[in-house]
């Protein structure tokens, strides 16, 4: 008997997978990948990868979490038990687990830094600063383990007193307040940016169709964006999932995920670079844009330090509706296999991955590039962290796609999509077939570091899939005749 409650409303699925996927990657990443890779170019293969990969897969990983009312780890062992498939297939929860777990302490790190420059901000320290200013201040930042721990501690304590609270106290009524307010703020970031940046510049940078600067490399970018941007693979979605009500449509909601998500990703990006470009500034990637860039455009335009503060509490909004979706799997775990209270399974999910966290504080000071540690390892912790879950979760969502595409029957799948034959044939083309090769591919472009083993580790997954999805396609027939 499943533990899992439905949410109250039809639509919180959608509040809460869009918060999923709403993250730090969307503010920064994501508009700087666009503007480098062809602009418009760059989009058309993203949102054709969405339709083709990430929709298919966010409708399989959904189903399974509401065919099976369960967590992803138990979730799954009743769906292998249902099926008479391999419990090999477990690996999908478990895959999921690890993934959230070891992003959450990660993530809680760097999130953290927003607290930093929403503080900063808001007091007025950074008003007139420096390029040279602004950049000692985040290396200053980075090299305080102390102060590091700190804003770790604050925020993934955050995000675990509100899913502790419960799934409709909790994480439904955070999810209803947070993610409009997000909305709202994000307008208002938008709002000032073109009233005090150069907006012709950023759409420009943004939505210039130039299919020339689109290399193979920023094919496969589009495609890795596409995946990871939907959070698929890590066991948010399935274990939302699991409290979807049977009602609602799974296709029209997981296209409605994709559309919210890159919408707020596009609307982002013309409001960052309004600003950069505004104040002269030169775009760059990943943190610096966000905690060195930006806080100089804002230093230098009128109210800035107030908006830079409201801009920082959105990235705080962004980063805490993401960090509870990866708390859910493994405290819904621990709560159905071991009878825990929610406060006592997620506490022991917080601490331990805020425990993991630590080596993350100390990849940026103590074992830092260039210390013993990292001559020893070849990387620092936080990087061997973040490499194990860029291999975890495209391997989560390729089972995902096979076991959906392959193991569930033709009825149980109609049941719960309620869609046309049509369309089933369609996404069920798309998950056996177009979703596993173009997730195989995301490997080409996450895990550079092993490009030697590349192509005899994709050869592989590729014969142990197509075994096992032979085996369970056999059993379908037999069960369907």
């Amino acid at each position: 008997m499943s533990t899992h409650n439905v949410w109250t409303h039809k639509g919180t699925f959608l509040l809460a997978a869009v918060g999923s996927a709403v993250g730090l990657g969307n503010l920064w990443r994501f508009p700087y990948l666009t503007g480098e890779n062809g602009g418009g170019a760059f989009i058309l293969i993203y949102a054709l990868t969405i339709f083709a990969v990430g929709i298919p897969i966010l409708i399989a990983e959904t189903m399974l979490g509401r065919a099976s009312r369960r967590s992803p780890i138990m979730g799954m062992r009743f769906l292998t038990r249902c099926h008479n498939t391999s419990r090999a297939w477990e690996s999908i929860g478990w895959l999921g687990a690890a993934s959230a777990f070891m992003i959450l302490s990660f993530y809680s790190v760097i999130a953290g830094w927003a607290i930093h420059y929403t503080w900063q901000m808001l007091t007025g320290s950074l008003v007139g600063a420096d390029a040279e200013m602004i950049g000692e201040g985040f290396d200053a930042l980075l090299a305080a383990p102390g102060l590091l721990t700190f804003y770790h501690t604050l925020f993934i304590v955050a995000s675990g007193l509100i899913v502790g609270m419960g799934v409709h106290k909790g994480i439904e009524s955070g999810l209803r307040i947070i993610m409009p307010a997000l909305f709202a703020i994000l307008l208002v970031v938008l709002v000032y940016g073109i009233a005090n940046g150069d907006f012709a510049a950023a759409a420009s940078f943004l939505f210039t169709f130039n299919i020339a600067d689109l290399s193979l490399e920023g094919w496969l970018a589009a495609m890795g964006q596409s995946f990871f941007t939907l959070s698929l693979g890590m066991g948010a979605i399935m274990a939302y999932g699991a409290y979807m009500n049977s009602e609602v449509s799974l296709t029209r909601t997981a296209i409605a995920i994709a559309i919210v998500d890159t919408s707020v990703a596009m609307v982002a990006g013309l409001a960052i670079f309004s600003l950069v470009f505004g104040a002269g500034l030169s775009p760059g990637q990943g943190p610096g844009l966000m905690f060195v860039t930006l806080p100089l455009a804002f230093a230098e335009m009128p109210f800035g330090a107030l908006v830079g503060g409201v801009f920082f509490i959105l990235v705080l909004g962004a980063a805490i509706s993401s960090s509870i979706s990866l708390i859910e799997p493994v405290a819904a775990y621990l709560v159905e296999r071991f009878d825990m209270t929610r406060p006592q399974a997620v506490a022991l999910m917080v601490v331990a991955s805020w425990a993991l966290g630590l080596l993350t504080v100390a990849s940026f000071n103590i074992w830092a590039e260039g210390t013993l540690f990292h001559a020893l390892a070849g990387r620092s912790p936080f990087e061997f962290i973040e490499l194990l879950t860029n291999i975890f979760m495209p391997l989560g969502g390729l089972l995902i796609a096979l076991f959906a595409g392959w193991a569930l029957t033709h009825s149980e799948v109609m049941k719960e999509m309620r869609t046309s034959e049509t369309w089933f044939m369609i996404w069920r083309f798309l998950v056996r077939f177009v979703a596993p090769a173009a997730v195989s591919f995301v490997f080409l472009r996450t895990i550079p570091q092993v490009e030697g083993y590349l192509i005899p580790t994709i050869g592989a997954l590729v014969i142990v899939g197509a075994f096992a999805a032979g085996r369970t396609f056999l059993a379908d027939g037999h069960q369907e005749g």
